[in-house]
Parts: C-alpha cells; sequence; structure tokens
C-alpha cells in the first residue's frame, strides 16, 4: 500500500513539474516576443512567443483566438505554426540529450 501510495505522489510531482515547465516556457517565450516587438518597432505581435511551447496545434490556436480577440484583422495561426513546430523539434533535441546524458 504504500508504495502505490509513493506512485500516486511521485506522479503528481511528475505532473505538476511539467505544468511549471508549460508555464515558464510560455512566458519566456512571451518575454522575448516582447523584447523582439520593440526592437523591430512592433512588426513582431508578441502572442507569436506563446505558440512557441510544443502543443502542437493548440498553442498555435490560442494565439490565433486571442489575436483576433483583440483585433479581428489578425491572422496568426500561420505565423504561429513555426514557433510551434520550432518548439516540437526542441523538445526532441533535449530529450535526445538528456537520453545521452543520462542513459537508458
Amino acid at each position: 500500500m504504500a508504495g502505490s501510495q509513493f506512485l500516486r505522489v511521485q506522479t503528481l510531482y511528475i505532473v505538476g513539474l511539467g505544468l511549471a515547465a508549460f508555464g515558464f516556457s510560455t512566458v519566456g517565450g512571451l518575454l522575448v516576443a516582447k523584447i523582439m516587438y520593440k526592437v523591430t518597432g512592433g512588426k513582431i505581435n508578441p502572442l507569436i512567443g506563446s505558440a512557441g511551447v510544443s502543443a502542437v496545434p493548440m498553442a498555435a490556436r490560442v494565439s490565433q483566438i486571442e489575436g483576433q480577440t483583440a483585433n479581428p484583422k489578425n491572422f496568426l495561426l500561420m505565423h504561429a505554426m513555426g514557433p510551434n513546430v520550432a518548439g516540437v523539434i526542441g523538445s526532441a533535441i533535449a530529450a535526445g540529450f538528456l537520453l545521452k546524458v543520462f542513459g537508458a
């Protein structure tokens, strides 16, 4: 019984870490995109930064919906898919690196 309780706690811990990582990557993407917005004089939409997480295609859709809420003329879906796919590729590279370093 104690073993199954440990597994439940460990599972919740892993899920919590995943949610925290998702939140940090979204905020980080938004901050970098805001910096790019300032540097380019407003040519980059900061919502594109939120699409860099690996939640394909939901993160891109959320950027599209939020962009159109602010301005109905915004069409960000295809622009958001680029960082979305890049996030997937980055996650795959990070996973490969971790497997190489820690062995499996």
